[in-house]
């Protein structure tokens, strides 16, 4: 037997959610820059606005790129109980849905008034990380609408012998 058939078939598919896992880093890297960028705005006093303003933007980049990874992963399994809740009730899933559209459609809003009409490059550097990080909220949408398609109970076919 070769070696090619003792290897279970993997698709493309498994490659982008075994892909989806380097959110986690990306995460932890944005966690990183937040802690950084609290200390520097602790220093404010000393070195200004500039150095914490430069955290912050990688914050919103290395999120949105964290967030965005998140978006490959299987949509027809949960994370959590939690989140195993919210996406079999209808109500509780439009409710978060709402909510994330708010979140990536203001981001990504925000970010682009203030790049044009920001003033100076820090402030334009800010905006667009921002940005970034609603495109990440959107991808986050994605994958949140098709989860909400998955789980919900009100849709689900029902087996034979069961009751209403």
């Amino acid at each position: 037997m070769s070696v090619a058939a003792l290897r279970p078939h993997r698709s493309v598919r498994d490659f982008f959610q075994a892909l989806s896992y380097l959110q986690y880093p990306a995460l932890a890297v944005a966690l990183v820059y937040a802690v950084l960028a609290g200390l520097a705005l602790g220093k404010t006093k000393h070195a200004g606005m500039g150095p914490a303003f430069d955290l912050l933007n990688y914050v919103l980049l290395y999120a949105g790129v964290g967030i965005g990874l998140s978006s490959l992963q299987d949509a027809t399994k949960t994370q959590n109980e939690l989140s195993r809740k919210v996406w079999q009730d209808p109500r509780k899933g439009r409710w978060m849905l709402v909510l994330l559209a708010v979140y990536a459609l203001g981001a990504m809003a925000v970010g682009l008034i203030g790049a044009y009409r920001a003033e100076t490059t820090v402030m334009n550097q800010l905006s667009l990380g921002l940005v970034a990080f609603g495109l990440g909220m959107v991808g986050l949408l994605k994958t949140a609408i098709e989860m909400r398609e998955h789980h919900r109970l009100d849709r689900q076919p029902r087996v034979a012998g069961e009751s209403a």
